[in-house]
């Protein structure tokens, strides 16, 4: 029997079960930033019926359930840390830079006609920027500042801690209502009759790194940020 009832927070729902991700992505429901409200008060802001989403959750759990893939979830600390680094972090160093010319060709040849791409181009440069300098700051300087508060719990780590999860909390919100603008400007990213296939692959890309960057952060603010808070630092 399934343990998710319309109290269940989204947040939850997706870090016990992580392939609800993309069901909460395709029903747009925020699981990263605002996902820690009830899965009942999330439907009905999106003005989905509460009891219908909360089948298609448990349905998507069931199928899971037996599912074997190392949650992030369970891992410690620093394991967590090295699997945001490895897999999110490094994704975003590769695919940000080499999607950035077919953005920019995307924009110079349809923007005329579909001048919403003139947009789509300033959202991706300013998504680029932040979320490069974001990922080199958690790198160099708040990680390893984790991991000193995790090995020794002082107040004074706290101290120093605590404004930089601030910090990044913020910028983790503002990360995603670029990410929403995205999907406003380009409806859904639906492609127009006339679409070519820079036109595709800019879309299919583009919703490729909006699903990470949501894993990404749930896995920031939902799980390592709140076990500091559970540790008693905020």
């Amino acid at each position: 029997m399934s343990s998710f009832t319309l109290q269940s927070q989204v947040s939850d729902i997706v870090t016990s079960i992580p392939q609800t991700a993309d069901l909460f992505r395709s029903l747009r429901i925020d699981f990263c930033c605002g996902g820690q409200v009830p899965l009942e008060e999330a439907a009905k802001q999106r003005s989905l019926d509460p009891a219908a989403v909360l089948e298609e959750v448990r349905s998507v759990e069931s199928k899971f359930a037996n599912y074997q893939e190392s949650r992030p979830a369970s891992l410690k600390e620093s394991e967590l840390i090295d699997h945001i680094q490895q897999k999110h972090h490094a994704f975003l160093r590769d695919e940000l830079p080499a999607l950035t010319p077919y953005v920019t060709k995307l924009a110079r040849v349809h923007g005329e006609h579909h001048p919403e791409l003139l947009r789509v181009q300033e959202l991706f440069s300013e998504l680029k920027k932040e979320l490069l300098e974001h990922t080199k700051d958690e790198d160099e300087f708040v990680f390893p500042l984790i991991l000193k508060f995790v090995a020794d719990p002082s107040h004074q780590a706290a101290a120093e801690l605590k404004p930089h999860v601030s910090e990044l909390e913020h910028e983790h919100a503002h990360a995603g209502s670029l990410l929403q603008e995205l999907r406003d400007v380009t409806s859904d990213f639906e492609l127009p009759a006339d679409a070519c296939g820079t036109y595709r692959l800019v879309f299919q890309r583009l919703a490729m790194l909006e699903k990470d960057t949501f894993e990404h952060i749930h896995l920031e603010n939902n799980i390592l940020f709140e076990r500091l808070r559970q540790a008693v630092y905020l």
